[in-house]
């Protein structure tokens, strides 16, 4: 009997590392021109964005990178352009993964594409309010959310609140650039002891 209660509770242990493993919810921090802000990506829901996000995070490509395209009461755009408002080099395309039931809420970060579903590469943008338009089933196919905003959301806001203008092809431009001097992922020891927004 014991040696069967043992057995069970062997088998438990051995799931609960298992799915730590599987389920660890990576936390990336950035530092702005304008402060600081962490994001915890959803790695269950979202698993192929969170990997193709973390490789340009582990690369370095996103530091030097602007927030290129900033709308009060929409969303901050950044990650794919340099200061000179120069593209920036991508790794190949994804899939969309609008359809994981992440939705386009107030803080979440999702990924920026054209008019191709499956064509989002290291543009991301954040969400200054709920966008529910954006979210798969409202405009098929949707934009795939992969995490949210934990800390430094106020940063998000005050990025949204820059003055814009127009840059070469494109509108939304913030007139003072919005440059991202660092990126890193967190501990997953800092990143347990971090705020959740609900």
């Amino acid at each position: 009997m014991r040696k069967h209660r043992f057995s069970a509770l062997l088998a438990c242990s051995v799931f609960s590392l298992f799915s730590i493993g599987v389920f660890a919810t990576p936390s990336v921090e950035f530092e702005t021109t304008l402060g600081s802000f962490t994001v915890e990506l959803n790695s269950e829901k979202a698993p192929v964005t969170v990997e193709n996000f973390l490789r340009y995070v582990e690369d370095g490509s996103y530091v030097g990178s602007i927030f290129h395209r900033v709308i009060p009461g929409f969303m901050v755009q950044g990650g794919g352009f340099s200061t000179q408002m120069e593209r920036l080099s991508t790794y190949p395309p994804i899939a969309n993964e609008a359809s994981n039931g992440l939705l386009n809420q107030t803080g979440t970060i999702a990924m920026a594409r054209t008019q191709d579903p499956n064509s989002a590469t290291r543009q991301f943008f954040i969400n200054l309010v709920d966008n529910d338009f954006l979210n798969y089933g409202e405009r098929p196919p949707g934009y795939a959310v992969f995490g949210q905003v934990t800390s430094g959301f106020e940063v998000i806001q005050d990025i949204g609140k820059q003055k814009t203008g127009s840059q070469k092809y494109m509108k939304d431009v913030p007139v003072k650039p919005i440059i991202i001097t660092r990126v890193s992922v967190v501990s997953e020891k800092d990143a347990a002891t971090m705020p959740s927004e609900q």
